[in-house]
């Protein structure tokens, strides 16, 4: 199976977990990327089955409702049911590395706001250590260099994504050559420099189910 063609598998067992969730009043929660858009276009079918979606970003957000699917804003839905997304790394305790698509704000919120995460990737996303997909990182403009050196400090090697806003009027730095041994600990920390918005370490909450697409077919896992 090509990548598509296992991102499509993933989304198709989505589909699957998510059908006996659905009611006229569920809202739900989408992410950002490409195979979360492939799970947006299988969600079309279903869009009479449920009341809509809460997305992790505009890009998000067009396309559900390209598909004729409400998008609602989080503060007037409360807690969400399920969240889906993909990562760009997972590993075996279903943290993840997310926000390649610089969404990972955003992300975070919603992920947070979901009674279920369910994360949806191809198995060359699946990793025995975090680290080697280059960690985003969300900074106030202004601090953006003062946040570099303070990586610098943490054996990061920082890169400035050049031309990228997020959807929140900030930037990303992309720390590369910044392997995580404790991902809960590393969370906090680059939390907790002054103007980090946040970083794309989802290990603190990490994903409930990991459907992951293998030539195999699709095999789930579950958290600890």
């Amino acid at each position: 199976m090509t990548q598509d063609e296992l991102k499509d598998a993933v989304a198709a067992a989505a589909i699957d977990e998510v059908r006996p969730m659905l009611g006229n009043n569920i809202v739900i929660g989408i992410g950002t990327g490409s195979t979360a858009n492939c799970f947006i276009d299988r969600l079309a079918e279903l869009r009479g089955d449920f009341r809509g979606a809460v997305a992790s970003s505009e890009a998000s957000a067009k396309r559900l409702k390209g598909h004729g699917i409400d998008v609602f804003e989080l503060n007037e839905t409360g807690t969400l049911p399920v969240y889906i997304d993909g990562a760009d790394e997972v590993n075996a305790h279903l943290q993840m590395i997310k926000g390649g698509g610089a969404a990972l704000t955003r992300e975070k919120i919603v992920a947070a706001c979901a009674s279920r995460f369910i994360c949806i990737a191809d198995a060359s996303k699946h990793v025995e250590r975090l680290g080697n997909f280059p960690l985003p990182v969300e900074v106030i403009p202004m601090a953006r260099s003062y946040v570099a050196r303070e990586l610098v400090k943490l054996g990061a090697d920082p890169v400035y994504r050049q031309g990228v806003v997020t959807d929140n009027g900030n930037q990303i730095l992309d720390c590369y050559e910044f392997m995580i041994d404790d991902p809960v600990a590393m969370e906090a920390r680059l939390n907790a420099i002054v103007g980090v918005v946040t970083n794309g370490l989802f290990a603190a909450r990490p994903a409930d189910i990991l459907l992951l697409g293998e030539s195999s077919g699709v095999s789930r896992h579950v958290s600890a």
